[in-house]
């Protein structure tokens, strides 16, 4: 295995150099787009969580986007997760793109915003596309996305792309902050420390673990990794299995500062779940 500070050294150059040639490199046929904004995103709380502070499971509320990704999902389970989120003060509530609007009209007036997942679950999308759909959800009322990236790209350390794919769904989402889904079950050590300096260096406000449709989800070693290699000005969310309190404290010990669960009801009260996300 390469070592960390050299991986980082060359994805640095790499993402400086992209970044001061008007990101030049171009996927297929994809239209020109305009420079990355130096624009800062809308602040987000990236501070770690003093596990200490949580002194009740009702306390992780605020920590948790309340999940339901399901291809099936029909209209009444979205309404049923957003009202979910309302009654117990869940910090968000994550779902595709073309629920946003329903999420949106129930959220309104409470502390719970809507998050849009862009490229999901795959990340194999066009940059163009997950650019187009991050812009759809924003104006459909979502305000936060979570996209994934190119994990293809990152395995053939095609990093010009990756920053650039990154980089183009933060600016096409600002001022709103991005989170970026590593899907760390799938990438080794080395591709693990990639993505979050890329990731870093595109402007995204958080990395994520996973989508919980791949093969694995959060593990502790994985967030304690991430939030190393992030420092502290960048958020680490720690998503799939996590199926209950414990579970959850597990990962805001090892850095976690957000919380994505379908079990988030479970994970309040005091319960375990058997669902996989």
């Amino acid at each position: 295995m390469a070592e960390a500070q050299d991986i980082e050294r060359v994805v640095e150059e790499i993402a400086d150099r992209v970044r001061h040639s008007m990101l030049g490199s171009r996927v297929g046929s994809e239209p020109p787009a305009s420079p990355v904004s130096t624009e800062p995103p809308r602040p987000v709380k990236t501070a770690r969580i003093d596990p200490e502070s949580i002194r009740d499971n009702a306390d992780l509320a605020p920590y948790i986007d309340h999940t339901l990704l399901k291809p099936e999902a029909t209209r009444e389970d979205i309404v049923r997760v957003a009202r979910e989120a309302v009654e117990h003060g869940f910090s968000t509530v994550c779902v595709n793109s073309s629920h946003v609007a329903t999420v949106a009209g129930i959220l309104a007036g409470s502390k719970s915003v809507p998050i849009a997942v862009v490229g999901f679950p795959l990340g194999a999308a066009l940059t163009s596309a997950k650019a187009f759909e991050a812009r759809m959800a924003l104006h459909a009322g979502a305000r936060e996305i979570d996209m994934v990236l190119n994990i293809g790209a990152l395995k053939e350390k095609d990093y010009a792309l990756v920053l650039e794919d990154i980089a183009r769904v933060v600016e096409a989402s600002r001022p709103h902050p991005v989170k970026v889904i590593l899907e760390t079950s799938l990438l080794s050590q080395d591709e693990k420390i990639a993505a979050c300096v890329l990731s870093k260096a595109a402007g995204a406000a958080f990395v994520k673990t996973s989508t919980g449709f791949s093969t694995g989800g959060a593990t502790v070693e994985d967030v304690a990794l991430m939030r190393r290699l992030v420092g502290e000005d960048v958020g680490v969310k720690a998503s799939g299995g996590i199926r209950s309190a414990e579970d959850a404290l597990k990962m805001i010990r090892a850095g976690a500062n957000r919380l994505g669960a379908s079990a988030s009801v479970a994970i309040v009260t005091g319960q375990r779940s058997t669902a996989k996300y």
